[in-house]
């Protein structure tokens, strides 16, 4: 039997009024309108995921979703040709994700991220780029016993950029791309009782900058966001 689940439709639809909307909303509300859309998209597709793995696997196993958390700490910089000026600087993150098996070796993982990035400059410890993110990875696992590696998409909402030199605070989240596309691959260990841990390196395709114009010209700094992220989870079979 050939199972055609709803759920791309309502996604269709959901992008296409994100684009309609997108020329009538400021940029706030428009990054506030598509994260919640995200969510409600990352939902659908862990239900439809699930319904299709088990309607693939009916007679040989259930089809496996974990809920959990996440948080752990970051190293972050730039790169790029214009990334020479700064150095790596620590931070955090943390959110939820759903871990949707589609078979026994591979795996779909969506998450949700509040993660802080940014670097400080280079040859003193006064001054700062702070940069604050919604993350969206789509990471899909390949598992060989409790050992997996992942890879896959992200996307970033940028929700704050302060510029700090000593205990002067600049916003200049109005200087910074509001959304950043990305990447990541990582390694990680889950064991059976739910704990999780795991190594993973974000790489930026957006210049983290926005682009400065002076007359007729336009000049773009190459600067990317890069992080490396050590993290602990927790999970529960949702099934």
């Amino acid at each position: 039997m050939c199972l055609k689940p709803a759920f791309p439709r309502r996604l269709a639809f959901l992008w296409a009024l994100s684009l309609a909307l997108a020329v009538a909303l400021p940029i706030n509300q428009l990054i506030l309108f598509l994260v919640k859309k995200i969510i409600f998209a990352l939902l659908t597709l862990s239900l439809g995921f699930s319904t299709a793995a088990q309607a693939q696997r009916q007679g040989r196993a259930s089809s496996s979703v974990s809920l959990g958390l996440k948080a752990g700490a970051s190293l972050t910089s730039f790169a790029g040709a214009d990334a020479k000026g700064y150095d790596s600087r620590f931070g955090f993150h943390a959110g939820v994700f759903a871990n949707i098996g589609l078979t026994k070796l591979f795996a779909f993982q969506p998450e949700l991220l509040y993660s802080q990035k940014g670097a400080n400059y280079a040859n003193t410890t006064d001054l700062s780029l702070r940069l604050h993110y919604l993350d969206v990875p789509l990471a899909f696992h390949v598992n060989t016993g409790g050992l997996f590696f992942e890879a896959g998409p992200q996307v970033g909402f940028l929700v704050g950029a302060k510029y700090q030199t000593g205990s002067v605070t600049t916003d200049v989240k109005d200087r910074t791309n509001s959304v950043d596309f990305g990447y990541l691959f990582g390694l990680g260990y889950q064991l059976k009782h739910g704990l999780g841990a795991g190594l993973r390196y974000n790489g930026g395709f957006t210049n983290v900058p926005q682009g400065t114009t002076f007359g007729n010209t336009t000049y773009q700094s190459r600067a990317r966001n890069s992080a490396f992220q050590l993290y602990l989870t927790y999970s529960v079979k949702g099934r």
